[in-house]
C-alpha cells in the first residue's frame, strides 16, 4: 500500500478513545468474531500461565478467556485509554455481582501491539481479535508477538481482509479524489509474514460476514460508534458537501437487496506457534537469508 493508504495511528487512538462508551452497543461484528475465535480456541491444547488479549477493546473476550484458562494471569492491552477504563468499570461490576477476586481480574495495559510493553518470552498465549487491521504492515506486530511469546506459545488472531466494506467503497467511488474506506491486507500476505517472523505451522482461513442496515447513514454511524471510521493518511480533512453525499447515498442505494443495505466484512482467522527457530532475515533486495548450521 502507498503511504496515502497507511493508517494514522494517532487518529485511531483518538477515535477509539472517543468511542469507548458507544462501542458495546454497536460492536455486533466484534462480538460475533470473538465468539467464533473462542470456539476455535476450545480445540487447542495449551495450559498457559499468562495470556495476553492484544487489542482488548472494552473487554468482551475476557470472560471467555477466563473460563477457558481459569488459572492463568490475564493481560488486557489496548491502544486507547478510554477502552481500558471501560474494562476496569466492567471488572468492578463483576466483582460486586460475582465475587471476582483481584487475582482473577485482567491487568489493564495501555500500549501498541507494534511495541508491546512486555518482556521477552513472558506470555504463553496471545489472543488478538480485530486489531491487526490497524497496522500498516503486519511484520512489526508479528515480530513483537513472537518476541514476547515463550517457546511453544500460541498466537491466535482475527483481522479484516481487502473485501471488507466493499459496498461502501463502491458507494464512494468517483465522488472525489480522497480515500474514504480503509485498506486491508490480504490473507496470503499475512500468512507469509507469519512465516517470515519465525512462526511455525501457520493456519489461515477466511469467511464473509454481512451486516444489514436501513440506510447509508446507519452504516456510517455504526463505524463511528466503534471508532472504525476512515483513519488513512489520504482521508478527507473536511466535511463532504451535500451533492457529494447525495451521490454516495445514490450509489449505495443501487446495492439495496430485500429492503436493506449490505455491509460485508472479510474476516481472516489465523493461528501459529512459536518455536525456537529464529525468524528469517531479509536483505534490501527482498532475498531471504537461510542459515545452514552443521550438526553437533
Amino acid at each position: 500500500m502507498s503511504e496515502a493508504f497507511y493508517t494514522d495511528k494517532k487518529a485511531v487512538q483518538a477515535a477509539f478513545d472517543r468511542a469507548a462508551q458507544s462501542y458495546d452497543a454497536a460492536a455486533v461484528l466484534q462480538r460475533e468474531v470473538a465468539d467464533r475465535m473462542l470456539e476455535r480456541l476450545a480445540l487447542m491444547r495449551i495450559e498457559p500461565v499468562r495470556v495476553l488479549d492484544a487489542g482488548c477493546g472494552t473487554g468482551y473476550a475476557l470472560p471467555g478467556l477466563r473460563q477457558r484458562f481459569g488459572s492463568a494471569e490475564l493481560l488486557a492491552l489496548d491502544l486507547a485509554p478510554g477502552m481500558l477504563r471501560v474494562v476496569q468499570q466492567k471488572q468492578s461490576g463483576f466483582r460486586q455481582l460475582f465475587g471476582l477476586l483481584d487475582r482473577q481480574k485482567a491487568l489493564p495495559l495501555c500500549g501498541d501491539i507494534e511495541a508491546l510493553p512486555l518482556a521477552d518470552a513472558s506470555v504463553d498465549v496471545i489472543w488478538s481479535s480485530l486489531t491487526l487491521q490497524w497496522c500498516n504492515t503486519p511484520d512489526r506486530a508479528f515480530a513483537e508477538f513472537r518476541r514476547v511469546l515463550r517457546p511453544g506459545g500460541l498466537l491466535l488472531f482475527a483481522t479484516l481482509g481487502p473485501d471488507t466494506l466493499h459496498e461502501l467503497r463502491t458507494a464512494f467511488a468517483g465522488v472525489d479524489g480522497y480515500s474514504h474506506v480503509n485498506q486491508f491486507i490480504d490473507m496470503h500476505d499475512l500468512g507469509d509474514a507469519l512465516g517470515q517472523q519465525g512462526f511455525s505451522g501457520p493456519v489461515m482461513d477466511m469467511e464473509y460476514l454481512t451486516l444489514t442496515y436501513p440506510d447509508a447513514r446507519a452504516v456510517m454511524r455504526d463505524l463511528k460508534d466503534i471508532g472504525a471510521a476512515n483513519h488513512m493518511h489520504g482521508r478527507r480533512s473536511g466535511m463532504m458537501g451535500r451533492a457529494a453525499w447525495q451521490r454516495v447515498v445514490a450509489q449505495y442505494e443501487a446495492l439495496r437487496r430485500d429492503g436493506v443495505l449490505p455491509c460485508t466484512y472479510e474476516v481472516i482467522y489465523g493461528h501459529a506457534w512459536k518455536t525456537d527457530a529464529p525468524a528469517s532475515r531479509t536483505l534490501a533486495d527482498g532475498a531471504q537469508i537461510i542459515e545452514f548450521r552443521p550438526r553437533k
